[in-house]
Order: C-alpha cells, then sequence, then structure tokens
C-alpha cells in the first residue's frame, strides 16, 4: 500500500477520533451543565488510550470555566437550545474553551466540535455550532470584555460563592477563587514501610519523573506534573499513594494519641475513598474499624487497602446511628466529615455548578449529628479529629464552636504552633494554594471526664 493511500487513512482516523472524543465528553457534561449528574466516577475508557487525556482536559477544563462560557454562549446564540438538547449546549460549550483555554489548532477546536454533533445524532447542529464558534473567533476580545464586566463570569465562581467567600475570608476570597480555577498539583503520599520519601524521590528521578518535597507532610511529594498512576515506581507494589498534602496532615494530628498506643482501636468514619485509613495504617500498629454508608466507595477503600497489604475492619453503615458498633470504646475517632468541599473545587470544579447555598446549612446540621453521633463512643482521654474539605466557617470553627458549647467533657488540642494553615477558632484552617496543598480545616478535641 502506498504512503499516498495510507496518509489520508491516517487524517481521517484523526478526525474520527476527534470527533469521538468531543462528543463523549458532551455527553459527560450534559448531566452537569443539568445540574442532574456530576463528573465523579468520570470513565475515560470510553474514548481510545490516546485521547483519555483530552477527554479529561475537555470535561474537566469546561466545568472549571464554566461560568464565563455559558455567558459567551449567550451572547453568540439567537436563541437559547432546547432542554432536551442540553448535549449540543454541552458541545458549544466545549468549542468555547478550547478556543479560549487549550492549545488546539483553532480549525480543530470548530469544525471537529461542530462535526461531533453528528455522531450525537443531531447533525442539524452543526451549521448552529460552526457559525456560533466562527463568530468567537472573530469577536472573541470583544465578547469576553463584555461578561467579563460580570465579577462572577470573570472570576469564574456563581455569585452565591463568591459572596460567602467575601464573608468569610475577606482578605482571601479573591486568591481562593483564583486558586479554585487553577487545576490541583499530583502529590504522592510514600508509604513508610517500604522506605521514605527521599528514597523514592531518588526512584522518580531515576525514572525521570520530576518532584519536590512537601513543605508540611512529612510522607509528601509533588509531581511537576500529573501522569499516570500505573508509570508511578512501585505503585502497583503500593508502595505510593495519590493523597493531597491537606488530606495527610491528618495523620500527623493524630500520630501524638496513636504512637505510643500499641493496639489503639480506632474508628475511620465517613472514610471513604480510604486515603486518610491506609495512611493511619502505614504509619501505626493500631486496631481500625472503617465505616462509610456509600457500598460503592466502601469497595473502593477495600481496593485501596488490598494493594498496600493493609488490613482494616470495613462495615457499611451510618455514622449518623450506632447499628454497626460493637459497644466498646475507641481511643481515637476520625471524622472526616460530609462537606461542600469549598475547598476541593480545583480537582471537582463541577461542585462550582452542583452546590447550592441551602446546601451549607443541610450540611453543618448533618456535621452536628455525627458529631453528636460519635463523640460518646470515644472512651475518656481518647481523641477526636474532625476534619473537613470547606473553607466555610459554618461547617469549620462555627460548627466546632457549637459543639465545645454543647459538650462540656470536650477540650479543643489542636496544636497552635503548627507551620501550615491558620489559626481558625478551636482548629486550624488551610486555604488553598496554587501548586501546593487543598483548602483543608481541622479540629482535634480531647475527652476528658464530665
Amino acid at each position: 500500500m502506498s504512503q499516498e493511500t495510507t496518509a489520508p487513512r491516517s487524517r481521517e482516523g484523526s478526525r474520527d477520533n476527534g470527533l469521538a472524543v468531543r462528543a463523549a465528553a458532551a455527553r459527560a457534561l450534559a448531566p452537569v451543565i443539568t445540574g442532574k449528574g456530576s463528573l465523579t466516577g468520570l470513565d475515560d475508557h470510553q474514548v481510545v488510550a490516546r485521547d483519555r487525556s483530552l477527554f479529561k482536559a475537555l470535561c474537566f477544563g469546561t466545568c472549571r470555566t464554566l461560568p464565563r462560557l455559558e455567558a459567551l454562549a449567550g451572547k453568540l446564540l439567537a436563541k437559547p437550545f432546547k432542554a432536551r438538547d442540553a448535549d449540543v449546549q454541552a458541545l458549544l460549550l466545549l468549542g468555547i474553551h478550547q478556543l479560549l483555554y487549550l492549545r488546539i489548532p483553532a480549525h480543530a477546536a470548530v469544525g471537529e466540535t461542530a462535526g461531533a454533533a453528528r455522531l450525537l445524532g443531531k447533525e442539524w447542529a452543526t451549521r448552529v455550532l460552526n457559525g456560533c464558534l466562527r463568530r468567537l473567533q472573530r469577536e472573541s476580545a470583544e465578547l469576553q470584555a463584555e461578561v467579563d464586566r460580570d465579577p462572577a463570569v470573570a472570576l469564574l465562581h456563581p455569585r452565591w460563592w463568591l459572596k460567602a467567600l467575601r464573608q468569610a475570608w475577606p482578605d482571601d476570597w479573591r486568591a481562593i477563587c483564583e486558586a479554585n480555577n487553577t487545576p490541583g498539583p499530583m502529590t504522592l503520599r510514600i508509604n513508610r514501610r517500604h522506605g521514605d520519601r527521599e528514597m523514592y524521590l531518588d526512584r522518580l528521578a531515576a525514572a525521570g519523573i520530576p518532584a519536590r518535597l512537601c513543605a508540611h507532610a512529612p510522607d509528601g511529594l509533588t509531581l511537576e506534573s500529573p501522569r499516570d498512576v500505573e508509570t508511578l515506581p512501585g505503585f502497583a507494589e503500593g508502595h505510593v499513594s495519590v493523597q493531597d498534602e491537606s488530606a495527610q496532615l491528618a495523620a500527623v494530628l493524630l500520630g501524638p494519641s496513636l504512637a505510643p498506643r500499641p493496639g489503639a482501636r480506632v474508628l475511620d468514619a465517613c472514610c471513604a475513598p480510604g486515603g486518610k485509613t491506609a495512611h493511619l495504617l502505614e504509619l501505626f500498629d493500631i486496631d481500625l474499624q472503617a465505616v462509610d454508608s456509600d457500598a460503592a466507595r466502601l469497595a473502593r477503600v477495600e481496593d485501596t487497602l488490598a494493594r498496600l497489604g493493609l488490613a482494616a475492619t470495613l462495615a457499611e453503615g451510618d455514622a449518623t446511628t450506632r447499628d454497626w458498633w460493637d459497644g466498646t470504646p475507641f481511643d481515637a475517632i476520625l471524622l472526616d466529615a460530609p462537606c461542600s468541599g469549598s475547598g476541593v473545587i480545583r480537582r471537582h470544579p463541577d461542585i462550582k455548578r452542583l452546590r447550592r447555598a441551602s446546601d451549607i446549612k443541610a450540611l453543618a446540621a448533618l456535621q452536628a449529628r455525627l458529631l453528636d453521633n460519635l463523640w460518646p463512643l470515644l472512651r475518656p482521654g481518647g481523641t477526636l479529629l474532625y476534619a473537613t474539605c470547606s473553607v466555610l466557617p459554618e461547617e469549620n470553627a462555627e460548627q466546632i464552636a457549637r459543639f465545645l458549647a454543647r459538650t462540656p467533657e470536650a477540650l479543643a488540642t489542636t496544636p497552635a504552633d503548627m507551620a501550615w494553615g491558620r489559626a481558625s477558632g478551636a482548629g486550624r484552617q488551610l486555604l488553598p494554594e496554587p501548586d501546593s496543598h487543598d483548602g483543608f480545616f481541622y479540629a482535634r478535641l480531647e475527652k476528658h471526664p464530665a
């Protein structure tokens, strides 16, 4: 077969893949933009292997920049798409994102995005999409300047998010927004049972993978650029895991309670996906029970522990009840409470669309029920560590202040001299930082006799 016949087939195959990856991204995004689904558990195996990184970039990048994309789409469309055409709306948003934020040739961003409508069974939309995207090419500067007059568009956050962040952090809210709009780095946690992080840093260097030590987490390394975990030395053997630096600090705060107590009985409530569970087991000789109400997520904990060669007692259960408890008190409890996720928006940008202002009050009520239900399970002298991946005081400092006010035997013991975060009530707050840790809150409480 001559080169003249193979080359066109190669180009056509590339174009077909370009259409397929954009159509797949539109299908994944349609539930998000309509508020009916999320990117959690996004399956990238629906596209060919070489397009998976582009697929993820399209899905997560579009969610990250959604307020701006939707404002521009409103200027480009003569009238909105019908509700049944959310997938076509997603294609338009994908196209705008490519033209403004990705290093994709404009002809591909326009042509393959418009052409992907055929794979959705909506060939009529190709002309509309093509016209809108070509107009954006011509009028990009003017249209962006026009929509960016709205702070919610310019800062890529819904108005209620901006209001909440401004009220909580009047000096930092813009920096928080900027951090939220930047993809978080890929951070690793070294399994000390197989060596220290300096040794693993050398292994990464030998494999040609640039990385640096985390500033605050003693087992943490941050990669210069994300990569597939299967390419990490020793990943399959359990030598390393992926975990943000802020999440690794749970073990640091619980360490003083666990290190001198071999066989300590520990509860990890709301444990999925199991990163903190595994970290505690890697570091301490403890009897750990991990509880989560989601069976599918609990299975992920089991898989994680199996890869790392660790063992814990896993139980499916609601931590606002005690059906799963055997009646024996715990020496320590980790409550990684369900929350708004406002500290990890950069990793889950669909939070900005799916979360509602009314959710915060409901989540705070759930957190209070969890605290009140689990506290009696702690033995006198024991430690409870409350954690959230939130930056909102109602879920954090204010939540703990309310708990302390109604729980006289609870004493806050959160260290005041940590090199990370900032004092926030009886706890410690980390705000998201570009190229560093996520937003997180911790409060350590000790139980004294009433």
